[in-house]
């Protein structure tokens, strides 16, 4: 349950991998304790979060919103693809992984016009074809109409971006 919980988009087979045990086995305890397969988990948790977005749309968001707690936290996948990446290489493009931590953190706040006022953050790794970034985002204090939202993006165990963004909220 801590695996799924951490990353809402592991397979059955990473998961049977992780835990050193058969697909099948994954597949029956999953079963037993009431957690679905994973099209059903994500298509799940995107609903209820999006019945608590306010500052987007849900096609403004880069990626899938997975989990959203208003003034929170927030939490969503975005699955690579071919185009995503540079021209001879598998590598993913920077401003993709930067769109979905920003997005991210736009979307964790509960108001109707929300911004990027600013932004610092480091990339300390890289995503592949086929990847599936994990982005959490976490608002913190509020100073003059403005948060803080700390979003940090993963690969599997890997993190890959972390950034600080301060967002405002418009009147």
């Amino acid at each position: 349950m801590k695996l799924i919980k951490n990353n809402p988009a592991i397979t059955d087979h990473e998961l049977a991998e992780k835990l050193r045990v058969s697909v099948s086995t994954v597949r029956l305890d999953r079963a037993l304790i009431g957690i679905p397969e994973l099209r059903e988990r994500l298509k799940s948790m995107a609903e209820n979060a999006a019945n608590n977005l306010k500052s987007l749309k849900q096609s403004e968001v880069i990626g899938e919103l997975l989990e959203l707690e208003p003034d929170k936290w927030a939490l969503s996948i975005l699955k690579t693809a071919r185009n995503m990446a540079f021209k001879f290489t598998d590598i993913i493009l920077d401003h993709y992984i930067y769109s979905q931590a920003s997005s991210i953190a736009v979307a964790a706040i509960k108001a109707a016009v929300v911004i990027v006022d600013s932004m610092r953050g480091e990339y300390k790794g890289h995503a592949h074809i086929g990847d599936v970034l994990i982005a959490r985002a976490k608002v913190g204090v509020n100073h003059d109409g403005k948060k803080i939202v700390s979003v940090r993006t993963r690969v599997k165990d890997k993190e890959i971006f972390v950034g600080r963004f301060i967002v405002e909220v418009l009147e």
